[in-house]
């Protein structure tokens, strides 16, 4: 959804945006073609790989370009680093790329054997073969139906449990094979897919990075600049969407304990997309994993 995220996500040519999920700096080299030569392109991704990539694609713009390698729920910290105070535009393009679902010795993919692992960021942290051999039954359970919304979690973290006591279970075919032995034919390449994303998504805490940063981008939004966030599954845009509606209303944030209100809470966004915008058919026929994209967009108003 490259054009969509362009055509709103400009609001200053010469401001300075943000992609806090670079990936290969795709997003940040078609904003370079909207913006003027003086306005400024950051980038911030937990992969080193997505790094390096980005600074690649990024090299022949004609704006200034910095690509930094960080969690992006550090935003506050990494942009008073980068001595930026505020910035036109951010994006937020959650999920997971396909240079990292193509590489087998990432361990995100169950289509191809390689080390179960799902980190973004493999330079340290618990891998997904860590989580899998030491979470209790009762645990796997929770992690599955609440982050893949899978409704046989019970049966296939006992299976995970039993299994793991025979051998240590650390490679993405021997998980494939467990889930897939679960679950009759019809039903096993979804049901694969929503484990592999539950483990995914605990590996690295997807859902709470999400919830710590969208306030932080919204603090360091110019007046007028624009937040957008594309989201993959639904866990994700619920997140966004209760977030957009409750700044976009106005809240009030004084404790129970006064009766009355004396905060004045007032909204601190503008819903540009009252319902989350999708890609057109062309798109998802040229890129299938495109299908179930979310993008919502909001612009900064200053209470």
């Amino acid at each position: 959804m490259v054009d969509e995220v362009v055509r709103l996500l400009v609001s200053d040519p010469e401001g300075a945006y943000l992609d806090l999920t670079a990936g290969g700096g795709g997003h940040l080299f078609a904003l370079a073609s909207r913006l003027s030569p003086n306005a400024r392109l950051y980038g911030l991704d937990r992969d080193p790989q997505a790094v390096a990539r980005a600074e690649k694609r990024l090299s022949g713009v004609s704006q200034k370009v910095r690509i930094v390698h960080g969690p992006f729920d550090a935003l506050q910290r990494i942009a008073a680093e980068l001595g930026v105070n505020e910035f036109a535009g951010i994006l937020l393009d959650l999920g997971i790329s396909s240079d990292q679902i193509d590489d087998p010795a990432r361990g995100f993919s169950f289509q191809a054997d390689g080390p179960l692992d799902m980190r973004f960021d493999q330079s340290g942290g618990m891998t997904a073969a860590d989580l899998v051999n030491t979470k209790t039954e009762a645990e796997l359970t929770d992690m599955i139906r609440s982050f893949g919304e899978e409704r046989d979690a019970r049966r296939i973290a006992r299976a995970i449990v039993r299994e793991r006591q025979t051998e240590m279970i650390l490679t993405t075919q021997r998980l494939a094979d467990i889930v897939s032995s679960q679950v009759p034919p019809p039903h096993r390449t979804k049901t694969r897919a929503r484990v592999f994303q539950a483990i995914r998504i605990a590996v690295n805490n997807e859902l709470g990075r999400v919830e710590e940063v969208l306030p932080q981008a919204v603090a360091l939004l110019a007046t007028g600049g624009r937040l957008a966030v594309i989201s993959y599954h639904s866990l994700e845009d619920r997140i966004i969407k209760q977030y957009f509606r409750k700044q976009s209303t106005g809240y009030c944030t004084c404790p129970r304990e006064i009766p009355v209100c004396v905060c004045g809470g007032k909204p601190s966004l503008n819903l540009l997309t009252r319902k989350s915008l999708t890609p057109s058919e062309a798109e998802i026929n040229a890129n299938p994993r495109a299908r179930s994209a979310r993008l919502r967009v909001a612009e900064r108003v200053r209470p």
